[in-house]
């Protein structure tokens, strides 16, 4: 059972609980647990879901699960975009269920990306902009230009206020420019609860060892919802990734894709730049780093190219 399915199940599971105050033994196999799950979406899903969306059979469950993470890996806008309708019917039935609103931002974020793939290939957006166009043009980052028109009219989240002078106060801190913190709203929209199913948490979506190589404890308390100290964590690894690929591009798909992807790409590329290994990234990444630059462009005015290094 993939664990999209299971989060579903378990969370269905979960409104029963609440509901019953002795609830029936816990299912022995994960074909129960669908059942119960299906069982219990007919029970409690208001009758608005019901009417719009089907509890899908544990085969389409499956398959979608699969489908969404493998169009995450692999590097076809196609295979994402083509997503659009499982990820809206099951967005639905997990904002349909207490308790699991986090799992339906976060799988509202990836409709977000569907989105943008849908539009790139629509618009049959190149991969990467022609050798001839300047290097740090603002359209030499793939995608920038298609993310730019997204983002551009989004409210800013309620939370800005309140939130924005100490996140880029903490990455002043650590001699990171302070609008890239602005990377918290890419990754979280700036909700500091925040969660994946993959585990990642916090503003800055923060996975455990990362967050414990960087210094923060993941325990009782998890230091990845506090504002303060994760904004210090993210820019201390933003500050170091910069440092070893050279651009702000390359340090953000590192801080997504993970530092040895990229770095793999580079050297069997022979390249040095996002524009030249973007084609062969993740889809996520390839649509996480033009949207992040973006967002800091919208929110702050600063262009890409315009983003100082580290200080010194």
């Amino acid at each position: 059972m993939t664990r999209i399915l299971l989060l579903l199940c378990l969370a269905v599971a979960t409104a029963a609980a609440a509901a019953d105050p002795q609830p029936a033994a816990p299912p022995a196999n994960s074909d129960d647990l669908y059942k119960l799950g299906q069982q219990l979406f007919d029970q409690y899903a208001p009758p608005e879901i019901k009417q719009q969306y089907d509890f899908p059979t544990k085969d389409q469950w499956d398959q979608f699960a699969a489908r969404l993470q493998k169009a995450l890996d692999n590097n076809s806008l196609q295979d994402l975009a083509d997503l659009e309708p499982q990820a809206r019917a099951a967005q639905a039935a997990l904002q349909a269920i207490p308790g699991y609103g986090d799992y339906a931002r976060w799988l509202e974020m990836r409709i977000d990306e569907i989105e943008a793939a849908k539009q790139a290939v629509a618009l049959r957006a190149p991969a990467a902009p022609p050798p001839s166009e300047a290097a740090h043009a603002p359209s030499a980052i793939p995608l920038y230009d298609l993310w730019l028109g997204r983002v551009r009219d989004r409210p800013v989240p309620g939370d800005a206020a309140e939130l924005m002078p100490r996140l880029r106060a903490a990455f002043a801190a650590e001699g990171v420019p302070p609008d890239l913190a602005w990377i918290a709203e890419a990754e979280s929209t700036l909700d500091p609860g925040a969660r994946s199913p993959s585990g990642a948490k916090g503003l800055f979506q923060l996975m455990p060892e990362t967050a414990r190589n960087l210094g923060l404890g993941t325990f009782l308390p998890d230091e990845r919802t506090d504002p303060d100290k994760s904004a210090r964590a993210s820019a201390r690894y933003l500050r170091t990734l910069y440092g070893k690929f050279g651009s702000w591009p390359l340090a953000l798909a590192a801080y997504n894709a993970g530092e040895g992807r990229v770095r793999r790409l580079l050297d069997s590329k022979g390249a040095s730049s996002f524009a030249d290994v973007s084609p062969a990234l993740p889809t996520q990444t390839r649509m996480y780093v033009p949207k992040v630059l973006a967002i800091v462009d919208v929110r702050t005015g600063t262009a890409p190219e315009d983003l100082p290094p580290p200080n010194a």
